[in-house]
This record gives structure tokens, sequence and C-alpha cells, in this order.
């Protein structure tokens, strides 16, 4: 692992790769718009609340999160939702995936939201592995309209 920084405007074709891939994990595909804004938003200075790391191994892109401060109603600090993390096959078992974790924990410290919290799949065994070494497991269940 040789670093983590945030997303730059340099880093679209790197980061299109990555973000194709984590799609691909969950069998899903977005339409151009979404990938033109949402690296638009990660690169705009002026955009406080949408955020993304990328990861390097050996000066290669292997890993990114997104991550999203926001308001919460059950505390007066903001709160930071970790909503994608992803790392590239041929870097798992690495430790980019702590690394990333724990890169978003220190922004989250560093912008005084210390509550991180994050979803995933009942059946993403490996990351639940991850997962459950670096936070604690929630009893809520999801639930989205439409």
């Amino acid at each position: 692992m040789t670093g983590i920084r945030p997303v730059r405007p340099e880093d679209e074709a790197a980061w299109r790769r990555l973000w194709r891939g984590y799609l691909d994990f969950y069998e899903t595909e977005l339409p151009e718009a979404v990938y033109a804004t949402s690296f638009a938003r990660l690169v705009d200075p002026e955009v406080g609340d949408y955020h993304g790391l990328l990861a390097f191994q050996g000066g290669e892109p292997v890993g990114l999160a997104h991550y999203i401060f926001h308001r919460s109603g059950w505390q007066i600090a903001d709160v930071c939702y970790l909503q994608d993390l992803y790392v590239a096959p041929e870097a798992r078992g690495a430790g980019v995936g702590r690394a990333l974790i724990e890169a978003v924990y220190a922004a989250a410290d560093a912008a005084g939201r210390p509550n991180v919290y994050w979803l995933t799949q009942t059946f993403n065994a490996a990351a639940r592995r991850l997962y459950d070494q670096v936070a604690t497991v929630t009893p809520f269940i999801r639930y989205r309209r439409g």
C-alpha cells in the first residue's frame, strides 16, 4: 500500500475504471450522466459534503471510497456516511479496504463528524469480515421507496 489521497481532476479515467468495477460487483449500470456528475462533484472544491478517496499500490489506483457528510436529527454533530468502498480484485487482502475505511474515519474526525456508518449486503461475506473488525454491526434493516 503506497497511499491514499483525495480524488483529483486528473484521476477521472482511473476513478471510472474502479467505479465501474464496483458497480459490476453489484450488477448495476448507471447512465453516463451519473458518472459525469458524480466525478464533477468529487473534484469540485465548492462541494463540501461529498468526498472521494483513491488508494494506490505501486503507484497504481487500486481502490476508492466515497463518503458524505450530512446532518442528523439524533445528534448535534453532522455524521459521515461511507457510501461506496471498492478494492480492485488484484489488490484485495493487502489491507487496502481497511486503509480506506481508516482514511474516512480520519477525515470524519478532522471535520468533527466522528459518527461514521455504512451499509452492505448480507451476502458480502468477505467485506463483512473486515467490517466486523473495524466497526460494530447494527440491528437496522434498510428500506427504500421504489
